[in-house]
């Protein structure tokens, strides 16, 4: 009976640490205006995945960077993580100007006005913009980013070394986790 009592509560343990890891590996997704408000009382770089629904390279961007322990960890830990669809219809007031997409309804795919002001009219899916803690815009990449290419770049925005290092000498220094989380 000992043995039974034993053997259960090491299952439960392992549960337990099974599901903890999954919830730290899971992007705590936020809506933009969202974000905003919380990075008045704590502050963090803005990190925005602006997709479509139609896009494909989103979705993929979505299966296989964005599920990755080591990008889901630190998203979660050093950025307040956006997730903003161009051709969404919520209104967005950013630096006291409201945005719409006014096209919206009409049949057709018209991007939102944020999404033009933040991709400064260079509409390309997906888009990472990232933002400082005070809203303001770092800059943008677009296309489909692997884990191997987004790490890096995490980790030059979040750390501030855009400010005063190379990203050429940044990532030639750059020291990934990922490989350390797949191989212990």
């Amino acid at each position: 009976m000992k043995n039974r009592i034993w053997v259960l509560t090491i299952w439960m343990l392992g549960i337990s640490a099974s599901v903890s890891i999954a919830q730290e590996t899971k992007i705590n997704w936020i809506e933009i205006d969202r974000a905003f408000e919380v990075n008045e009382k704590t502050p963090r770089k803005i990190f925005i995945d602006v997709y479509t629904d139609w896009c494909g390279w989103c979705k993929k961007m979505d299966e296989n960077t964005f599920t990755n322990p080591v990008i889901a960890s630190y998203l979660t830990q050093k950025f307040h993580a956006v997730k903003f669809n161009a051709e969404g219809s919520k209104d967005i007031t950013y630096k006291g100007k409201v945005y719409k997409n006014k096209g919206q309804g009409q049949g057709q795919r018209n991007p939102h006005e944020f999404a033009i002001a933040i991709l400064q009219g260079r509409l390309s899916y997906p888009s990472i913009v990232f933002m400082d803690e005070n809203n303001n815009l770092i800059t943008y990449i677009a296309g489909y980013l692997t884990p191997e290419q987004l790490e890096p770049i995490m980790a030059y925005i979040e750390s501030d070394a855009y400010k005063t290092q190379k990203w050429e000498d940044f990532r030639a220094k750059f020291v990934s986790k990922l490989n350390t989380v797949a191989n212990p």
